[in-house]
C-alpha cells in the first residue's frame, strides 16, 4: 500500500480521479479493467488480460499507478506485479506517460490513457527502464500461471472478485468462462455475496463501493 494511504488527497486530485473512475466505467479500455483502493483514491489497482494472438494471452497481468498528490498536474508512476516477461515485478517503469518524463506530461491525459499507453508499450519490443527480455514460450508461461499467481494477492482478491470468484465456481482460466469481462469492464451476471452478508464480495462502505454497485 502507497506511503500516502494515510492522508486525504487533495480536492483537485480527488475529483479528477472520481471523473476518471466514471469515464473508464462509462468507456471502459479494451483488454483492461481498474479499480481504485476504497482507502486510498490515489493508488489505483489494474489488470490487464493480453490480447489475442500475442504471448500474453491468455494471462491476467495484475500491477497498480501511484498517483501524486499534485495529480493531475504531475504523471503518476506505474507498477507490474505479476510476473509476466515484460516488465519487472514491483519496479517503477519508465514510460513516457510516468513519473519518469514529467517534461512529456499532459495534465489532460486520464487514467484512460495512461492504461491504454501501458498496454501499447506492454505488446510491442522496445526496452526500457524496467523492462527485461524473455522469449515467447516464456511469456507464454507466464501467462499460463499469471490468474495462480494473483490469487495469492490479497488486493487483487479484494478488487476483482468475480474473476476469482469464478475461478473456483468453474476451476478453468480461459477467459470466455469469466464472470468478468474485460471488453466492458463491467460484470456480466448478478455478483456473488460474501457468506452471511447481502453486499457483493469485495466491496466496502468506501465512497467508491456504491459508485461500482450503480454502475454494474
Amino acid at each position: 500500500m502507497s506511503s500516502t494511504s494515510n492522508k486525504r488527497a487533495p480536492t483537485t486530485a480527488t475529483q479528477r480521479l472520481k471523473q476518471d473512475y466514471l469515464r473508464i466505467k462509462k468507456d471502459p479500455v479494451p483488454y483492461i479493467c481498474a479499480e481504485p483502493l476504497p482507502s486510498n483514491i490515489l493508488e489505483w489497482h489494474y489488470v490487464v488480460r493480453g490480447p489475442e494472438m500475442t504471448p500474453y494471452e491468455g494471462g491476467y497481468y495484475h500491477g497498480k499507478l501511484i498517483f501524486p498528490r499534485e495529480f493531475p498536474f504531475k504523471p503518476p508512476s506505474i507498477y507490474m506485479i505479476t510476473p509476466n516477461g515484460r516488465f519487472k515485478c514491483n519496479t517503477r517503469l519508465c514510460l513516457s506517460i510516468t513519473d519518469f518524463h514529467p517534461d512529456t506530461w499532459n495534465p489532460a491525459w486520464s487514467v484512460s490513457t495512461i492504461l491504454t499507453g501501458l498496454l501499447s508499450f506492454m505488446v510491442e519490443k522496445g526496452p526500457t527502464l524496467g523492462s527485461i527480455e524473455t522469449s515467447d514460450f516464456t511469456k507464454r508461461q507466464l501467462a499460463a500461471q499469471s490468474l495462480a499467481f494473483n490469487l495469492k494477492d490479497k488486493v487483487f482478491c479484494e478488487l476483482f472478485p468475480e474473476v476469482v470468484e469464478t475461478w473456483f465456481q468453474t476451476g478453468r482460466r480461459t477467459s470466455h468462462r469469466m464472470g468478468f469481462s474485460f471488453s466492458t469492464g463491467m460484470r456480466r451476471g448478478p455478483s456473488r455475496t460474501s457468506r452471511g452478508s447481502s453486499r457483493p464480495t469485495g466491496t466496502t462502505d468506501s465512497w467508491a463501493a456504491p459508485w461500482r454497485t450503480c454502475l454494474l
